[in-house]
């Protein structure tokens, strides 16, 4: 049970750090830092706080940009995101919304400029920053750009830029004003893009001197800009998702070696510190909160009474062990707390297959320590049944009634095994299988029987007799 009480202290520990950022409340206009390359860890630290600000019904959020570009696909799962939220979204372009970042800022509802900034240049190159061969460049072209014209002309952009922003081959031509030629990347200087034509700005809605100049111009509240950074463990976060049936494999292992080994301790704390990555490691990449933590360490608390004060009682442990098991489902399952909840395939499919793969390797390895555990030098001195003598049978001490009859209430003897709080001891000259009433009583410590229920033996430590 140490283990158990370790992964709740850990729990209460991780939720206070977590706890200490910057408060997101109902009503704060939210601004979310997009420096360096776009990356998948930056994905992951967007969603985890647009969750957070869609949970508190948030007035707005800003994307504070200023980056080279980066990822396409990480650029893709950002500006989905940004695409479904019900929270108004705005990019203030500080200095640079370079390749991704300009397809990124299409995302968003407006865009603003500081003074000096530039936006545009979105061709893709290679992971290393070569040129991609002509005809799968052409391919990723002409995928990417119609997809993201699409975003720009659903948030009121001219579809034409992205053309001009990815693509070599086009000229870049709105109304009969030609914007860019053919054989060059369109990028736009602040005056460029705030620029009036066909009746509207070119691409930004103004130029903003700061973050609270563009809260001014929007109608946002200034005073209740709130500003984030990322944790530093987004990248961690990325492979703790990745390796997620291998946590969940070493929590189910650890626990089932703690049960078979009780007192020992390593297999429990290894347990709880797989369990406590897996959660911590999903709430850094945005896809729990802290309720499911809440609801996974409620589960073990239901089965610890069961197992300590309240044996026999299947219904506490049945009702931990569902809850979870839903609580290590929902922590994968990526949902928004203001968007309604579709369950599709895509919703349920990496949970069922993390779950899969580690159910199936827990299946292999516990029928393996199973069969080879009672064996192993370190655990066989607590293996029970290797230190205990063999007993009478327990047919042999009942009545017709099935009430044991070989002991009576009062009658004394020792714990053989730690009774936690079952376990087995000797009283007379038999061996029985007794429980307590909910304490802990080590080996060897001197017991009395309190009751007999049916087929149960109910012991307590030896009261001292004064003479």
């Amino acid at each position: 049970m140490k283990s158990a009480l370790l992964f709740l202290l850990i729990s209460l520990s991780l939720s206070s750090a977590f706890a200490s950022e910057k408060p997101i409340q109902t009503g704060s206009v939210v601004v979310l830092p997009v420096t360096g390359p776009v990356s998948e860890a930056q994905f992951f630290f967007l969603r985890r706080v647009l969750k957070n600000a869609e949970s508190v019904a948030a007035a707005a959020l800003i994307l504070n940009m200023d980056t080279p570009g980066g990822d396409l696909k990480a650029t893709e799962k950002i500006v989905q995101m940004l695409g479904k939220s019900p929270i108004p979204t705005y990019t203030y372009v500080n200095t640079n919304a370079g390749s991704a970042g300009a397809l990124i800022a299409l995302g968003t509802k407006k865009i603003f400029m500081a003074p000096v900034s530039a936006i545009g240049a979105a061709a893709p190159v290679a992971g290393s920053g070569q040129e991609i061969p002509e005809t799968m460049n052409a391919k990723i072209v002409s995928y990417y750009s119609g997809y993201f014209r699409s975003v720009a002309q659903k948030n009121g952009y001219h579809a034409e830029l992205v053309d001009g922003f990815m693509n070599l081959d086009k000229e870049v031509k709105i109304g009969n004003e030609i914007i860019n030629p053919k054989g060059a990347l369109l990028t736009l200087s602040a005056q460029e893009a705030t620029r009036a034509i066909g009746g509207g700005p070119l691409l930004a809605s103004g130029i903003a001197k700061d973050l609270a100049d563009l809260a001014t111009q929007c109608g946002l509240p200034a005073d209740k800009l709130v500003s984030t950074e990322p944790s530093g463990f987004e990248t961690l976060a990325q492979w703790i998702t990745v390796l997620a049936p291998f946590l969940l494999l070493g929590g189910v292992l650890g626990a089932y070696l703690e049960l078979k080994a009780p007192g020992f301790g390593v297999p429990g704390i290894l347990s709880a510190i797989c369990f406590l990555l897996f959660f911590g490691g999903h709430y850094i990449a945005g896809l729990t909160g802290f309720e499911m933590l809440a609801l996974f360490a409620m589960g073990v608390v239901f089965i610890v009474l069961e197992l300590v004060f309240f044996p026999g009682v299947v219904v506490m442990a049945l009702g931990g062990t569902v809850m979870i098991l839903v609580s290590l489902f929902l922590a994968m399952a990526d949902f928004y707390p203001a968007q309604p909840l579709h369950f599709s395939y895509d919703f349920f499919l990496t949970p069922m297959l993390n779950f899969s793969i580690a159910i199936l390797l827990a299946c292999i390895f516990i029928g393996l320590l199973s069969r080879f555990l009672p064996s192993l030098p370190l655990f066989r001195k607590l293996s029970l049944a290797s230190k205990l003598e063999a007993g009478p049978s327990l047919a042999d001490t009942l009545s017709d009634t099935g009430e044991i009859t070989a002991i009576a209430v009062g009658d004394h003897g020792s714990a053989l095994t730690a009774l936690r709080p079952s376990g087995r001891a000797q009283i007379g000259q038999d061996h029985f299988d007794v429980l307590t009433e909910g304490d802990f009583v080590p080996a060897g410590t001197p017991i009395q029987v309190l009751k007999i229920m049916g087929q149960k033996i109910i012991v307590g430590q030896k009261t001292p007799s004064i003479h």
